[in-house]
């Protein structure tokens, strides 16, 4: 055909399209058994891989018009005669060509290792912390390993192309047969447009099995379609109730704290509330752990028996361990929106990062109104997702790795200092505050638990960079040694201790929000103020920062989606997750898939399949809906501002 249309030439486009088809056909193929999952999940079966294959190749297609678009119409345009200088241009535009084409694969590879996902938003956030991201690379992998066998990989593709375009370079265009060189330059220029009106992401999604959709896609699409789409709003893509029926079943779920004689809540905002707890308040110090990548399944108390987390274990006996608690997304930004904000996980970025996401009424400003100061604590650079400006733009005093002199540092990597170092620092300025005889809040954030998994030699017994399992357990080493120094200070017998994780390591599996790969342990230890026990209920992140302030008898204005898991959460179980674009509500054994173009399906939680279109899914799914809708109007509309309308 493309003989037909652009004559003799036309087979070198044909050449050059075969040879990138091929090239990401094979990138499919290598994803699908790079992981274990796909072996173990049945990705590899052919039901499965065929469809993935063909719709991959549909989208490989679109893609590859971009590039033979303007390589055709230099073919087309180059006049007759001159092939040995048309050849030598074609030669050398093929190179960096080549040499694109895979390290986007080698890319595709290690962004699956970390997120078993094709490009996605994290992918174009990537582009704005290069430096962080290509250290984790060079601390992570063997870099000069890794671009040698980038350039020696397209060299041989080159060469391999070279050869198949042997016998096309004395081929001139056609003349009289099928389109003028004119018309034909002009399809070429038009290829790309339609490719853009006609390839639609959601091809890919035409199974139960989330990671099978993803070996469907194709890199360069997905990331450009991750750049147009990276701040979503709600109210134009996603599945709404008319604002009334929402606020009314918001109002249902979110219940009004105020005690008697107090003025009712606004229906128009039934998450703006005075939550009235009975008795004096508990003037205790508060020292939040958000730690870095911490899944349930690595502590002895959730199953494990590698033996990798024996200090949380044993604070987990002493202290309070919830058992069901599930992150809201898979990524620090999230864990830090839910257990600062406590509102749902609305579809796009994180509010941590958007535009307008000061002055907002925090964890933070509650404390602060009740005559503490609000500390965040980094061992980053808080220019790092946009974390600096968020808590210092929210009245939070933020402290980070720049706090620290060279001597104070053990050990650092690309992410920041090693947890010990963190803690170490941490520790001195809460000695600051107990000393100015001022109550805290301290929001830590740890970082060693990520890769490359780093930290200083001698303090467990698995080497540095070795692996997740080192990372995990050398953190569990930092907070011990951080409780026991911190049992020697004069503010340790007043603190709450929390201790949650930000996000499980893996937010992908068989199913779009598979919820063990959400699941995070929370412990709140307090010897002299917290009974040891365990509370069995489901919630969810944005439940936390209402279970803290419940337990310290706190009385305040409110504009927090999430509930006292102590007290309405025994009865009201539910949690709410996202990961890029869908964005889920999980009760009663089901989980509701909110996602762009008003698409909804209710699936089993266990299995994955979906579940008969009865009324119990149907009032989740409005449950749902009214969660996320509200909560995206409430933020756009700046109801998520301080302060709380005053009530008496």
């Amino acid at each position: 055909m493309l003989d037909r249309l652009f004559g003799g030439r036309g087979r070198i486009l044909w050449v050059l399209l075969l040879a990138f088809v091929v090239f990401n056909a094979l990138v499919r193929l290598g994803l699908a058994l790079f992981n274990a999952y796909g072996a173990e999940a049945g990705t590899l079966n052919p039901l499965r891989l065929g469809p993935a294959l063909a719709i991959g190749l549909l989208f490989d297609i679109g893609v590859a018009t971009f590039f033979l678009a303007p390589i055709g119409v230099l073919v087309l345009a180059w006049r007759r005669g001159s092939g040995l200088w048309l050849k030598r241009v074609l030669l050398a535009l093929l190179l960096p060509l080549a040499v694109l084409m895979v390290f986007v694969g080698f890319a595709e590879f290690t962004f699956w290792n970390e997120f078993a996902s094709r490009f996605n938003f994290i992918a174009v956030d990537y582009l704005i912390y290069t430096n962080e991201v290509v250290g984790n690379i060079r601390e992570s992998y063997n870099l000069p390993a890794l671009l040698g066998g980038v350039a020696a990989l397209a060299l041989l593709i080159w060469w391999m192309v070279k050869r198949a375009l042997q016998p096309h370079w004395a081929s001139v265009p056609g003349q009289g047969a099928g389109l003028t060189r004119l018309g034909a330059m002009a399809l070429l220029v038009a290829l790309p447009v339609l490719a853009v009106l006609g390839l639609d992401a959601r091809y890919k999604e035409f199974s139960s099995d989330a990671q099978a959709n993803e070996l469907a896609g194709n890199g360069y699409y997905d990331f450009w379609h991750a750049f147009w789409t990276n701040a979503i709003d709600y109210g134009r893509f996603y599945k709404t109730l008319p604002r009334e029926q929402a606020l009314r079943i918001l109002a249902r779920e979110i219940p009004d704290g105020a005690g008697a004689g107090q003025t009712p809540r606004s229906p128009e905002r039934p998450f703006d509330r005075r939550i009235a707890n009975p008795g004096p308040a508990k003037r205790l110090n508060v020292v939040m752990i958000s730690v870095e990548s911490f899944s349930a399944e690595f502590m002895t108390a959730f199953g494990n028996r590698q033996g990798l987390t024996p200090r949380l274990d044993k604070l987990a006996e002493q202290g309070l361990l919830f058992t069901r608690l599930y992150a809201t997304g898979t990524r620090t930004v999230r864990g830090l929106e839910a257990l600062s904000l406590s509102v749902p996980p609305t579809p796009g970025h994180s509010i941590v990062k958007r535009p307008n996401n000061d002055s907002l009424y925090t964890v933070g400003e509650v404390f602060k109104e009740q005559g503490y100061e609000p500390l965040y604590l980094y061992g980053g650079y808080g220019y790092f997702d946009n974390m600096n400006a968020f808590y210092s733009g929210n009245g939070y005093t933020v402290i980070d790795r720049t706090a620290l002199a060279k001597g104070d540092i053990h050990f650092e990597n690309i992410w920041g200092v090693a947890d010990e170092d963190l803690f170490t620092l941490s520790l001195r300025e809460l000695d600051k505050r107990q000393a100015a005889g001022k109550p805290f809040y301290a929001h830590i954030m740890t970082t060693s638990n990520h890769r490359p998994f780093t930290y200083p030699a001698g303090r467990i017994d698995i080497p540095s960079k070795s692996g997740r399992e080192g990372g995990v357990k050398y953190t569990d080493y930092a907070i011990g040694d951080f409780i026991d120094r911190a049992r020697t200070r004069p503010w340790f017998a007043n603190t709450l201790f929390v201790i949650v994780a930000d996000h499980t390591h893996k937010g992908r599996g068989k199913q779009e929000l598979p919820i063990e790969n959400y699941h995070i342990p929370m412990i709140i230890y307090s010897p002299a103020h917290v009974q040891p026990g365990r509370v069995d209920s489901i919630a969810s992140q944005i439940d936390v920062s209402p279970t803290v302030l419940g337990l310290l008898g706190m009385s305040y204005g409110s504009h927090f989606f999430g509930q006292d898991i102590l007290r309405e959460g025994a009865s009201h179980q539910r949690a709410l997750m996202a990961n890029y674009q869908t964005v889920g509500y999980y009760e009663r054994g089901r989980i509701v898939e909110l996602k762009p173009n008003a698409r909804v399906r209710v699936v089993d939680a266990t299995s994955g399949k979906p579940v008969p279109d009865d009324e119990l899914s149907k009032a989740l799914t409005e449950e749902a809906i009214a969660y996320y809708q509200i909560a995206s109007e409430a933020f756009k509309r700046g109801e998520l501002k301080k302060p709380v309308a005053p009530r008496p």
